[in-house]
């Protein structure tokens, strides 16, 4: 697909998508005036959740946020037209009607625009923080598939054994697992495969983290505590693990030239024709770009992503591009790959990496990291 049919197709998108809403915002009008007339009740359903449940098929956590939408709806109207022209998200309307009142409506409701679910939350644990925040670190047990499956059926289901440990072993892999909850009890351990990593916001300043860890994992952390136990007596967990985080970042930092007491080095290369990246070259980029991915995109503006990136020469090295500041920029690895295919083409990178433009069996197979 070249560059104007991929235009034409993504105009096509855009105007989709508007009808999309349009719609959507449509729908869920005509659910609250429903729901307002309580026409779930002549039906036969006991309140709308199980409405939009049973007769029109939606899973529970579509029908939670339209549910949720609905009761926004009903109080504050206003919030109809950033949902038709996408400033606000269905999703993030959950967030909102925590932090939303009738005194600050109109101060809150603008600043949920154009945000994402998690920092709808985040938002709205900084406009009404959670009035209790737990600061417990403990262990549950999870049991995974396999035990699952070999239990009785008639088993009943067995609650989390707070401050223990008791592990679980796949028959398909022997390294035991458990859940590590950070700041709180793990509620939804029992209740099926949980996420590897959950972060609730409580306040504008804490979060509550539940992450899956194996055996192993708890015993270097076990390990760790103590050997820091000279140095950070009494630290706890999120402690530790933040020491060891400080630690990856400093490497990162050093791996970009970031350090705080940098040597003196040129910043352009001496030796001509040189293919290093000299440490003062690479300081300056970074700082530059701001660990952001440079690469130009056709509706305006950067790609900006911070996932994975590195520094790529402009002009290519092959083509005779030097390591300096001005002919280096900041990019993630897609964009790096794909300049280089604009500029030498794909039947030449084809031989090095995977070519997007024909999708992996990963891919297709729902493996994002796929290729």
């Amino acid at each position: 697909m070249d560059t104007t049919e991929s235009r034409t197709f993504a105009a096509r998108l855009a105007d989709l998508l508007k009808h999309e809403r349009h719609a959507m915002t449509d729908f869920l009008v005509a659910l609250a005036e429903f729901d307002r007339r309580r026409g779930w009740i002549t039906l036969g359903y006991a309140n709308l959740f199980d409405f939009l449940c049973r007769n029109l098929r939606l899973s529970k956590g579509t029908a939670f946020y339209r549910q949720v939408a609905v009761g926004l709806i009903q109080v504050y109207p206003e919030v109809l037209e950033p949902l038709r022209d996408g400033r606000l998200c269905v999703t993030a309307l959950h967030a909102l009607s925590k932090a939303i009142t009738p005194a600050n409506r109109a101060e809150v409701l603008p600043r949920f625009f154009h945000v994402s679910k998690r920092e709808a939350q985040e938002l709205a644990a900084e406009l009404a923080p959670s009035a209790v925040v737990p600061r417990r670190a403990v262990v549950t047990t999870v049991r995974t598939a396999s035990a699952s499956a070999a239990a009785p059926a008639a088993a009943p289901p067995r609650a989390p054994e707070s401050l223990t440990f008791s592990a679980a072993t796949s028959s398909q892999n022997s390294q035991p697992v458990g859940i590590l909850c950070l700041e709180g009890v793990n509620e939804a351990s029992t209740a099926g495969p949980a996420p590897r990593l959950t972060i609730e916001p409580l306040t504008a300043t804490e979060s509550r983290l539940h992450l899956t860890v194996s055996r192993a994992f708890l015993k270097k952390l076990g390990t760790v505590r103590l050997a820091l136990s000279h140095s950070m007596p009494g630290a706890d967990a999120e402690g530790i693990l933040s020491a060891g985080l400080d630690l990856l970042l400093q490497r990162d930092a050093k791996r970009k030239g970031l350090v705080e007491k940098p040597r003196s080095s040129p910043a352009t290369p001496e030796v001509p024709g040189a293919v290093y990246v000299p440490a003062a070259v690479r300081r300056e980029v970074w700082k530059r770009d701001q660990g952001c991915c440079q690469f130009p995109l056709d509706g305006g503006g950067i790609c900006g992503s911070k996932l994975r990136t590195e520094l790529d020469h402009i002009q290519l090295r092959c083509r005779g591009g030097r390591p300096t500041v001005e002919n280096l920029r900041v990019v993630c690895r897609f964009h790096n790959d794909l300049a280089a295919r604009l500029d030498v083409g794909d039947s030449v990178m084809d031989r090095y990496t995977h070519n997007p433009k024909q999708p992996s069996l990963a891919g297709l197979l729902g493996d994002p990291n796929g290729g």
